[in-house]
């Protein structure tokens, strides 16, 4: 009986040093791991303030991509809000580019959600998106993935699809413009931030080509009809003091977007909001309709104009980018008649075409114009 105390606790304390002797082992590692991992749970964090940030994961034939989307609070049922598509430049992500945009807290002041799909870095080691890869089939692959987390998203949250906007900085404006030149009709507006306009490049090499603005851009497969029909208005926003992208190809993304509208250029307007970078705007019109709008900022370089300072590829001192992209969407034609029926009460079926335009007197009279059903409710004697 002895002996067995005895070897009891012999092999105790041999336990405890080897427990010891474990902890002492491991720790400088367990310290490694956990200064590694910190930046990366930082990153992966939610953007701050209020709303839901909901992750998720669209699939298709060509792979997966993950992406964020943003949902304000208070979203009533059978509500149905606007939808804004953001895509990152290289060297970001869903949630830095969320950080650096801010775009989440205009979404909360007026009311939208924002969907961030995200780069995969097995598909582009910098996180770029394939945009240039026309040739080798990777730009249309990841254009159909973002298409599938677009669709998701109206599918499963309350996502109005007559009010989709897509907006992009760099790499993700140059994909934006692609994915609207191949699905026109599902877009609202189109917002490119120092990008390069489709038909400039169709791999690598021309790639780095048109970023220097030694491409020629090709027309779009459109009629000044077609443009009026399905194509969506385009907003260019580019620094003068840009090397990563060129600004003529700012230029380039208008006039393409100007000419096959036959659109003309009207007289540039010089702004400047305080101690902000100045800006020259220039609207492109066609019969009084805006076409696109060039946006030269003087003095910004390679950076999302107006956003966080202390974020990468992000310039606090230019005029506000995210705020400019909402502006332009939402006063586009069939924007504010959705909107205004919408918050009355007035329903229309999900998959249904409506004919949509600007809300005015009486609210009835545009609302059943549209194609909306009356809410059961309504008073027909207003």
């Amino acid at each position: 009986m002895k002996k067995r105390n005895w070897m009891s606790g012999w092999a105790r304390t041999m336990e405890r040093s080897f427990a010891a002797m474990t902890r002492a082992a491991a720790a400088p590692t367990t310290r490694a791991l956990t200064r590694a991992l910190k930046p990366a749970a930082a990153r992966r964090a939610p953007p701050p303030g209020a709303g839901t940030w909901i992750p998720g994961l669209a699939l298709g034939a060509t792979g997966a991509r993950r992406f964020r989307l943003y949902r304000p609070p208070g979203v009533a049922i059978g509500e149905r809000l606007p939808l804004m598509v953001m895509l990152h430049g290289c060297g970001q992500d869903a949630d830095g580019f969320a950080a650096s945009t801010r775009m989440n807290r205009i979404a909360v002041r007026e009311r939208f959600l924002v969907l961030y799909p995200e780069q995969d870095r097995l598909a582009n080691v910098h996180g770029c998106w394939n945009w240039f890869d026309t040739g080798g089939g990777r730009a249309h692959g990841e254009a159909a993935l973002i298409m599938r987390a677009i669709d998701q998203v109206l599918l499963l949250h309350p996502a109005d699809p007559a009010r989709v906007a897509i907006a992009g900085l760099s790499a993700g404006a140059s994909m934006a413009a692609l994915l609207v030149a191949r699905h026109p009709g599902r877009f609202k507006a189109l917002v490119m931030h120092s990008g390069i306009p489709p038909g400039t490049a169709h791999s690598t090499l021309s790639a780095l080509g048109a970023m220097h603005g030694r491409r020629a851009t090709l027309p779009l497969a459109a009629t000044p009809g077609t443009m009026e029909a399905d194509w969506p208005p385009l907003l260019v926003i580019h620094g003068d003091a840009d090397a990563v992208v060129s600004p003529s190809n700012g230029q380039a993304a208008a006039q393409v977007w100007a000419h096959a509208a036959g659109a003309k250029a009207g007289a540039a307007r010089h702004v400047q909001r305080g101690k902000r970078y100045p800006m020259a705007v220039t609207d492109f019109k066609r019969k009084g309709r805006t076409v696109a709008t060039l946006v030269a900022v003087g003095r910004l370089a390679h950076a999302w104009s107006g956003g966080a300072a202390s974020k990468p590829f992000s310039d606090g001192q230019g005029p506000d980018a995210s705020r400019m992209a909402w502006a332009f969407a939402k006063r586009l034609r069939g924007w504010s008649c959705t909107a205004c029926c919408t918050r009355a009460g007035w329903t229309i079926p999900l998959m249904s075409r409506a004919r949509h335009r600007q809300c005015g007197a009486p609210r009835s009279d545009c609302c059943v114009g549209s194609g909306f059903r009356r809410p059961p409710t309504h008073d027909r004697s207003k």
